[in-house]
């Protein structure tokens, strides 16, 4: 298994207890980029993406991730097969229960993630990427 591989199985198995605390796994530049979902967009630094992070969260009640299957691409890319679920708080209306199949791609460079990509269409992130299920 390769260093990428495990620091990416590693920011997993926080992220499956349902801790998005740390992101000392992130480059002091990093960029993570949202594609889909309640609220796409991109933000750059590692203290942007804390904040990104906790606002995001705290529109979720029992936000979850599951990784699933971890594919080695090329230039230090690791694409995750994931599913997301949770129950979003909004203006107090419960809404429904989520389970999406969605995909991250992180982008490393010397030890660190560089770019992640939130995919919540899991097509979406094969179409980008030139890939098949």
């Amino acid at each position: 298994m390769s260093e990428n591989l495990e620091l990416v199985r590693s920011i997993y198995a926080c992220w499956e207890r349902g801790d998005f605390s740390s992101i000392e796994w992130a480059h002091p530049d990093v960029e993570l980029v949202a594609i889909g979902g309640p609220d796409p967009g991109s933000t750059i630094g590692r203290e942007a993406v804390r904040h990104a992070w906790r606002d995001f969260l705290g529109a979720w009640q029992d936000y979850r991730v599951a990784g699933g299957e971890y594919r080695e691409l090329e230039r230090g890319q690791i694409l995750v097969l994931n599913v997301l679920g949770g129950r979003g708080k909004g203006s107090g209306l419960e809404v429904e229960r989520t389970d999406t199949r969605g995909a991250n791609l992180f982008e490393l460079r010397d030890g660190k993630v560089k770019r992640l990509v939130l995919y919540w269409d899991r097509e979406r992130a094969f179409a980008d990427l030139g890939l098949e299920e």
